[in-house]
């Protein structure tokens, strides 16, 4: 389908500030080009039937008519105006091949052109209406207006948009942060993961830095606001989204090119076609004729259909095993790629804090064994909606275990919690917070230090649990890699020829620990959204075509930029879903690279369809200039090219080429 038709382009947004604006979702039948596109096929396929039982043409004829109008008005008014700007392109020259060819009585084949332009303009508006929606709702992450306190103390609730560069934020227990800022009093744990990507709630005390559109966790925090709010992390991450979007902008200028040549030429040879045997004394009738078979046998129907039947079929394919491709561009540049670049959180592990060690320190009384720890510090951790004490308590969960009831439950942010557990007082928290505060001798603090690191070390978060006042042992919270990750990073390796690149805004230790498991040497850490734009970008710039693959609103920007962008959807953010090429619905890394070599195979039909219909195309064209090519001969040739491209492309469909595929991509071959 042509660019020059009137569209926004994709990833661009009107202007919004932070919090002004609902999240609002393009509804498919909202886009005029999906309702023109949906009349014209029904009216097609309402046709077709009756005109192959031989009814009436009384019948058919005039919802073919409509069929014309109602896909072929814009297209055609869309070209008519390109003409004024002196521009030819191949929408208008579709409209004048698909009325050619019913001004001959071939208006079946008209009205498939329509239908099929109609289809593809509808699909690019609704793309470019998702894209634009998805960045317009991350703005929705900052409140829209927050609590300032002024000069002498007062609180006033003031949109975000008056935040003034040194103002001084109030912000609550459970509250989003309006600004971006610098601590200046309180202490607490913010859900950061919407901007870095770190699966835990980052301890932020006076000094630390904080992000708008973040989440509070239970303790009171005073920001100094250190950005405008045009010029926060989520307003950048926004406009990086965009940035990255308009970069594909020169692929679509080479196809407007080539439309371009295309339709002059044809256009060109038409006219000689008709008028040179007319000045040589050819019957009018006769040479109209041989110009509109022309016209037929050249329409590019059939190279049309050599290249969507594959990457439809494989779309179809890839979508029943749980990927979502959003569209043909998308499949074919997927065959690309000799480069991949991964996301940590949520993407190479399950994005959820799970204990991973339980080690209980010598001592008397019950807490000396690992699952009576476990026990205790799940019943003193069973209040309180911390993301590491979920992870206790549902570990005590998988060990049967039954926690008793806690009382006199107290928490302090960023250093843990307190409660009375089976008339035993426990304490579960930071190490060095709660070390400080025990009597014990300095040898035996050493020791629990030196764990605790031995643990912070390979990657874990050490969590400290005392009992009555006494060290009782120590447990480690990660979060764990998928299954699939190491065989996904081995496939992706012999794919593109080289091992993906990890980028994360988590720690180094904790990142360098999942790269050793999985294969990965090259890990990029402490990355935040523009830090991971750069690095796709650094790759591309070193002529790389680059596979993104990532879950959260931080691995958007980057998503965008890179040559293909791949979103994990069971926990990815809407704007990642939305910014992404792919979607990996069910969470299956193994159908990351079992989609690249499926894209490859639909790359080859692609070429293999291209050179049949250029033969189809070329003798056809040939025969009509050379020879006398009957009419019913011309088009019997034509539409047997398109049928036989289409069922090529087709073999794409069976479940066999997923496991061709998947087995490609096992081995790094291409069958």
């Amino acid at each position: 389908m042509s660019s020059t038709l009137t569209r926004p382009p994709a990833g661009r947004a009107a202007p919004v500030r932070p919090g002004t604006a609902p999240r609002r979702r393009t509804r498919l039948l909202a886009l005029p080009e999906v309702r023109w596109a949906a009349a014209a096929t029904t009216l097609f396929l309402l046709a077709l039937p009756l005109q192959l039982a031989g009814a009436p043409a009384w019948s058919w004829g005039p919802m073919y008519a409509l069929c014309y109008a109602t896909g072929g008005w814009e297209p055609g008014w869309a070209g008519l105006k390109a003409l004024k700007g002196k521009t030819l392109d191949v929408d208008l020259l579709m409209v004048v091949a698909a009325l050619g060819a019913a001004s001959i009585g071939q208006v079946m084949d008209g009205a498939l052109l329509i239908v099929i332009f109609a289809t593809s303009g509808a699909l690019e508006a609704l793309a470019t209406a998702r894209t634009a929606d998805s960045v317009r709702g991350l703005l929705d992450l900052a409140p829209a207006t927050a609590t300032r306190i002024a000069p002498g103390g007062t609180e006033q609730a003031v949109s975000v948009e008056e935040f003034e560069i040194g103002d001084t934020v109030l912000v609550r227990p459970g509250e989003r942060l309006g600004a971006d800022g610098r601590v200046l009093d309180g202490s607490s744990e913010v859900d950061q993961a919407s901007i870095t990507g770190e699966p835990l709630p980052a301890a932020k005390q006076p000094g630390d830095e904080v992000f708008a559109g973040t989440l509070n966790g239970t303790g009171a925090l005073r920001v100094r606001v250190t950005r405008d709010a045009s010029d926060s992390v989520i307003a950048r991450i926004v406009r990086l989204v965009e940035e990255a979007s308009e970069t594909k902008a020169p692929t679509q200028l080479f196809i407007e090119k080539v439309e371009q040549r295309y339709s002059l030429g044809m256009v060109a040879a038409t006219l000689a076609v008709f008028g040179v045997p007319l000045a040589f004394g050819e019957e009018f009738s006769a040479a109209l004729l041989r110009a509109m078979t022309f016209m037929i046998v050249a329409s590019p129907c059939a190279v049309v259909l050599a290249t969507m039947p594959p990457l439809l079929s494989a779309i179809a394919n890839a979508g029943r095993h749980g990927v979502l491709v959003k569209s043909a561009v998308v499949m074919e540049r997927l065959g690309q790629i000799d480069a991949v670049a991964l996301d940590k959180t949520g993407t190479l592990t399950e994005g959820t804090p799970r204990v991973t060690d339980v080690r209980a320190l010598p001592g008397p009384g019950p807490a000396s064994a690992e699952d009576a720890l476990l026990t205790l510090a799940a019943g003193a951790e069973h209040a309180s909606e911390h993301p590491l004490a979920r992870a206790v308590v549902a570990a005590a969960h998988e060990r049967r275990l039954d926690p008793p009831p806690a009382r006199d439950f107290s928490s302090a942010p960023g250093v843990g919690v307190k409660a009375v557990v089976g008339g035993r007082t426990v304490e579960v928290g930071a190490p060095a917070r709660l070390l400080g505060r025990l009597d014990g001798t300095e040898a035996e603090a050493s020791r629990i230090a030196a764990l605790a690191e031995e643990l912070e070390h390979s990657g874990r978060t050490a969590v400290l649990v005392t009992v009555d006042g006494t060290p009782a042992g120590l447990l480690g919270i990660a979060d764990r890699p998928r299954p699939d990750a190491a065989a996904t990073v081995a496939a992706l390796t012999a794919l593109t020829g080289s091992a993906p690149v990890l980028l994360t805004g988590d720690n180094p230790r904790a990142a360098a620990r999942l790269a050793a498991e999985a294969g990965i040497e090259d890990v990029r850490a402490g990355l935040l959204p523009q830090d991971k734009m750069a690095a796709v970008k650094e790759l591309e710039g070193a002529g790389r075509k680059v596979l993104m693959l990532g879950d959260g609103v931080n691995d958007a920007p980057a998503l965008a930029a890179a040559h293909i962008g791949v979103a994990m959807g069971r926990a990815g953010s809407d704007l990642a879903l939305e910014t992404a090429d792919a979607v990996i619905v069910r969470d299956e890394l193994a159908a990351v690279p079992t989609t690249v070599a499926l894209s490859r195979r639909a790359r080859r039909l692609v070429v293999q369809n291209l050179v049949i219909a250029g033969v189809f195309i070329l003798g056809l064209v040939t025969w009509d200039l050379v020879g006398t090519l009957p009419l019913p001969l011309g088009v019997a040739g034509h539409e047997g090219s398109t049928v036989l491209v289409g069922l090529n492309g087709l073999r794409l469909l069976r479940d066999a080429a997923w496991r061709r595929a998947a087995a490609d991509a096992m081995d790094g071959t291409e069958r």
